[in-house]
């Protein structure tokens, strides 16, 4: 297991949010706010050793462009600060892809582009990787449990898919920050036919992101069970806020299942510390 980390940029600045409260109009929950630039965080990760971590660009660039290139800007100096370190995601398309690969990013990191009018679009995902290659696409499968019935997401802002197999319970992937389902599950069979498409996962549980409440188990059990079967890459992000919910993490995986931690750490406002958390993940659970 390896901690990766992170940095989400949102109206231009380093911060750490409660993930499902992005909704266009609306103000997000802050939990923290960084005085300090991007590049001093990707600096800090880079004097650290810790690799394979991601840039999230929070703000959309079709409802706020000023706010995204303001985003894109914190970003571009972080890529600077540490080259060929970190990843990146938010608003990426084939047309912008390369050049943040040229600015230093190791891979790109792609949801809302490839699951397009609430499926994987194919063709959308082969413009993608001949874009930029297989081996530097990560496809970011965030998701969020379906509600119990129409009742249960009365009010809620989301959009939930219509379609069958899509079943309450199950974990869809969301697009657009988080706030419209798809109908693509997360499911073993749906994980084994996506991996020859990139070089690995990344997965939010938008639904507990940023709440420091303790992990999603039985997403976690899943991606666990994949990790196991098949040793491909995957990081789980959302609700870590003990070493004991890392722990859980590498029993349900086998210690295969990499992690990102954000509100939890000191560095972010939080009680963990970064460098005993990096050590435990490194050397009790791998």
């Amino acid at each position: 297991m390896r901690l990766r980390p992170c940095i989400d940029i949102h109206g231009g600045c380093v911060k750490q949010i409660v993930g499902g409260s992005i909704r266009e109009g609306q103000a997000v929950t802050e939990n923290f706010v960084s005085e300090r630039d991007a590049a001093y965080y990707a600096s800090l990760y880079r004097e650290k050793g810790l690799a394979g971590g991601h840039i999230i660009l929070l703000d959309s660039a079709a409802a706020d462009p000023q706010a995204y290139e303001a985003d894109r800007a914190q970003a571009l100096r972080a890529l600077a600060a540490y080259p060929g370190g970190m990843q990146i995601g938010g608003g990426i398309t084939p047309e912008n892809a390369s050049g943040y690969l040229d600015a230093g990013a190791s891979h790109v990191i792609v949801t809302s582009y490839v699951f397009h009018g609430g499926s994987l679009d194919e063709e959308r995902l082969e413009k993608m990787k001949r874009a930029v290659g297989t081996e530097r696409l990560v496809l970011d499968l965030s998701c969020r449990k379906l509600p119990g019935s129409a009742a249960e997401n009365s009010g809620s802002g989301q959009t939930a898919p219509q379609a069958d197999p899509a079943q309450p319970g199950q974990y869809a992937v969301v697009t657009d920050r988080w706030q419209k389902y798809t109908r693509w599950i997360i499911t073993q069979e749906n994980l084994l036919a996506l991996r020859s498409h990139c070089s690995e996962f990344l997965i939010h549980a938008a639904d507990v992101e940023g709440k420091r409440g303790g992990i999603q188990e039985e997403l976690v059990g899943i991606l666990g069970s994949f990790c196991k079967a098949t040793g491909f890459p995957v990081t789980y992000a959302g609700g870590v806020h003990a070493a004991s919910d890392l722990a859980r993490i590498a029993s349900l995986s086998g210690g295969r299942l990499d992690v990102t931690v954000g509100s939890a750490l000191r560095i972010f406002g939080g009680d963990l510390d970064l460098d005993a958390l990096a050590a435990e993940a490194a050397q009790k659970w791998s």
